[in-house]
């Protein structure tokens, strides 16, 4: 699922926002959505190498674990980043908050692209199984997310 919003659903919408609107009033909102396209190439990538591993197909795991160390990194400055674009964004617009700027699906989109980078970083935030529930319910904490596992173990 990651591959098809990474490859088409986010890049359609950037296309739509770009061609109907100003971009004055669309900058904040296309970083956000550019963020998440980031992070979720990472997602797909791994889960790609996961499925690689239960397939036994060979792939280079020093050369992976480095590429997902740096996007880690990468991810931090982008977030970093957020408050610096929405002040830009917010000067642009003379410091006014109006609907057409889309100011609000901006936030929106920033918040998501820090919910995935946890996600895939830190937390596990999605329960998509009973499993997941009963570890919740259980341990009354979200569970390490399996690419923060694979990095601390240095093993994907």
């Amino acid at each position: 699922m990651e591959r098809l919003h990474a490859f088409v659903t986010f890049p359609a919408i950037l296309f739509y926002l770009i061609f109907n609107n100003s971009f004055s009033n669309i900058f904040f909102l296309l970083y956000g959505i550019l963020v998440c396209i980031v992070i979720l190439i990472q997602g797909q990538h791994y889960w790609k190498l996961k499925l690689y591993r239960l397939m036994n197909k060979s792939f280079n795991q020093e050369k992976n674990l480095n590429i997902f160390r740096n996007s880690k990194k990468i991810n931090l400055i982008l977030i970093g980043l957020i408050p610096i674009i929405f002040a830009i964004q917010w000067y642009q617009n003379d410091w006014e908050i109006i609907p057409e700027n889309l100011i609000l699906w901006g936030v929106s989109a920033n918040f998501f692209a820090i919910l995935e980078h946890i996600n895939y970083y830190n937390r596990q935030l999605m329960i998509d199984n009973s499993a997941d529930l009963e570890y919740l319910r259980r341990n009354k904490k979200l569970k390490i997310a399996s690419l923060a596992k694979d990095l601390k173990e240095s093993e994907i």
